[in-house]
């Protein structure tokens, strides 16, 4: 029987319970969830969700009934399961060394301990960036803060709250099963999963074999639920801004390097090429600018944070620290510094292993050494640069391929320039596969790095005691590196990874920033890099900064232009981008509808939790449909029709998605305005 008079958030009573069992067992239960959806819809869709809101109120719905349960105790569900969900993002790096050969699965160990140690390490440097970012920082933490006014909402009891979080677990429920089930259909190929078309601009000139060259272009509307979730969550402007990538890229880039070309054949071909090739390296270059202004604007900050903390250190050596407040009690600096160097000892031999199993012990040492201190240094960086572009705009958005795109480039060049000399020629392939696993590892800390300082935001506005949480982010961390392997090797049997060898085109993930960062370790390790188009990215990124102040300035920040969002919309797929738009801008529909219900922001956060459920519904199902076609040895065993219906599949799923995503839209806006 519940407790008719529970503690205040802030008594003594309440606090004994912040770190409980139950607490973080249920936190990884939902990991295990969460974490099997992103992986999949990341290696799909080139972009991951977060989970801390969804976390939140399952956990405010789950404990609602037990005794004593109290919004900290919440607040370490969401925690726990929010940081594993976000590891997944190791994704992006990982499976790059399948697409280029060197692995043929994940092996489990190896993969394991790169989640988990390059994890952990992000919880390590978070704890002095916690006081730079998030303490002493204005910056907005727009996913944190949201996640901290449901969980408050939650802990009322009786009244409004209660029926608030009635509805929002009826919302994700609704959403995950009506994404499920449209994926489900298409998976039978009734419905279409995309509509795409390709087609020639310009005439080009006749052959014998037909109309050669011209220029090429196209589009892919994916016809996917969780991609218009996205779209809802990143919100309208991030979604033009990724609408003007798609569009730089496809209504101008791929037209023009295209038509330089005396090609013939299928145009989709061309198109595909063009862009894959060429034009996604222009979107590199613009994010690799993006994210280092970003660095470049954080050294004061992060420097009075790492103060803060020492100062905070030699108060406890003095004897001071219960003079402390209890919000301000980190995992003592000292430990820090101890846990980071147990981190870096394993990482080591991790090195050393794959060096020597690549043929690269003749120049081991070097590659060891310098490998470590690699990771140690730029960890820190990327962990400071994701922390603030999280606080700027949500871990959901954050660009954490661009990141990924930085330090690959970065570890590629000290190889080429360090060791590659030594080497016989031969060796390129095994220093590609080195440049990958290390850039792992760190993205690894940056993955976790872009989530921890979000989840220490909202930790921060229900006075949660920062140590506490701090060890929840470690127990999500090695829960989610325990599921990652396995889910990936499922998905690899099942559908494999584009530009895998042996990989089946028509069924293989996109797996897009794995491609990406695996072409550019090639490119600068072979020397076969075009730096000219990341020039011109480069460049175009420079631009983009300057109009994103400009329209900052003029607006007072109520419209901006992302220049990372741009980049991202130049070199995502557009069976990724476009769907995203939609879905951006039919958020913003239900949002200005909802300004004008009784209760609005009730009414809005509504709207996240129906688009958090759309995103887990179809991931799952994709997860188990990988299942089944491993078991089953075949490549679409759901079918129930043949080619021939394809086209009709097109029409007829087309008009099921916009119905039913109409449909689920008016029915979010009824359930917030209707009383019990």
């Amino acid at each position: 029987m519940s407790n008719p008079n529970p503690p205040l958030a802030g008594s003594p009573a309440a606090l004994g319970r912040e770190l409980s069992l139950r607490g973080l067992v249920l936190g990884v239960l939902i990991t295990l969830v969460f974490t099997a959806a992103n992986v999949y819809f990341g290696l799909k869709a080139g972009l991951t969700f977060a989970t801390s809101i969804p976390a939140a109120v399952i956990s405010m719905a789950l404990l609602r009934y037990a005794a004593g349960a109290t919004i900290h105790e919440n607040n370490i569900v969401q925690t726990v399961a929010s940081s594993a969900g976000t590891l997944s993002s190791i994704i992006f790096v990982l499976p790059g060394l399948v697409m280029i050969g060197w692995w043929q699965g994940f092996p489990y160990w190896v993969s394991f301990t790169i989640c988990a140690l390059g994890g952990v390490l992000g919880v390590m440097y978070s704890i002095p960036l916690r006081r730079a970012l998030v303490t002493g920082s204005d910056l907005p933490y727009p996913e944190g803060v949201a996640c901290a006014e449901v969980l408050k909402v939650g802990s009322r009891a009786g009244g409004d709250a209660a029926e608030d979080g009635r509805k929002g677990l009826l919302a994700i429920v609704v959403g995950s099963v009506a994404s499920a089930a449209f994926a489900l259909v298409v998976a039978t190929q009734v419905f279409a999963g995309e509509v795409a078309r390709f087609f020639r601009l310009g005439g080009g000139h006749e052959t014998p074999n037909g109309t050669a060259g011209g220029a090429a272009s196209g589009f892919n509307f994916s016809l996917s639920f969780a991609l218009l979730a996205v779209g809802h969550l990143v919100g309208l402007w991030v979604g033009l801004a990724i609408l003007l990538g798609a569009l730089i890229a496809w209504a101008g880039a791929v037209p023009y390097l295209s038509s330089l070309q005396d090609w013939t054949g299928p145009v989709a071909d061309i198109a595909q090429a063009t862009w894959s090739k060429k034009v996604r390296f222009i979107g590199a270059g613009t994010i690799g600018v993006a994210a280092v202004w970003t660095l470049l604007k954080l050294a004061l900050p992060v420097g009075r944070g790492l103060a803060s903390a020492l100062q905070a250190s030699r108060a406890r050596r003095a004897g001071q620290g219960a003079r402390l407040p209890r919000t301000e009690q980190d995992i003592p600096i000292g430990w820090v510094a101890l846990i980071t160097l147990a981190c870096m000892l394993p990482i080591a031999a991790l090195l050393a292993q794959f060096a020597s199993g690549a043929g690269l012990s003749a120049q081991l040492l070097p590659l060891v050494v310098g490998g470590v201190a690699f990771i140690a240094l730029m960890s820190f960086f990327v962990a400071a640069v994701c922390g603030y572009m999280a606080g700027l705009i949500g871990s959901s958005n954050s660009p954490l391929s661009g990141v990924g795109i930085l330090v690959v480039i970065v570890a590629s060049l000290l190889l080429v320039l360090g060791v590659k000399p030594l080497l016989p020629a031969e060796a390129g392939p095994a220093l590609v596969a080195f440049a990958l696993f290390v850039t792992a590892v760190v993205f690894a800390v940056a993955t976790i790095s872009n989530d921890n300082l979000q989840d220490l935001k909202t930790g921060q506005l229900v006075d949660a005691t920062p140590w506490r949480q701090q060890l929840a982010l470690i127990v999500g961390v090695v829960a989610g590196a325990l599921v990652i392997p396995p889910v990936l090797d499922l998905l690899n049997q099942a559908y494999g990874f584009a530009g895998a060898p042996g990989a089946d085109p028509a069924r293989a993930l996109a797996a897009p920033q794995a491609a990406l960062i695996s072409a550019l370790a090639k490119g600068v390790i072979q020397g076969s890099l075009d730096w000219g188009l990341i020039g011109l990215g480069a460049a175009l990124g420079v631009g983009l900064i300057a109009v994103d102040a400009l329209i900052k300035r003029a607006t007072g920040g109520r419209a901006y232009l992302p220049p990372l969002a741009v980049g991202l919309g130049i070199y995502l797929p557009t069976s990724s981008t476009l769907m995203i738009v939609v879905g951006a801008l039919a958020g913003w529909w239900f949002d200005r509808r909802a300004e004008r219900a009784a209760r609005p922001e009730a009414t809005k956060q509504l709207g996240v939790l129906l688009a958090s459920g759309l995103i887990v519904g179809e991931s799952l199902i994709g997860v188990a449909l990988a299942a089944i076609v491993v078991f089953s040895g075949q490549g679409a065993p759901l079918a129930l029709v043949g080619e021939g219906f394809a086209e009709t599949a097109v029409w007829v799923g087309a008009l099921a998605f916009v119905g039913t995503g109409a449909a689920l839209y008016l029915w979010a806006r009824r359930l917030a305005e209707a009383r019990r």
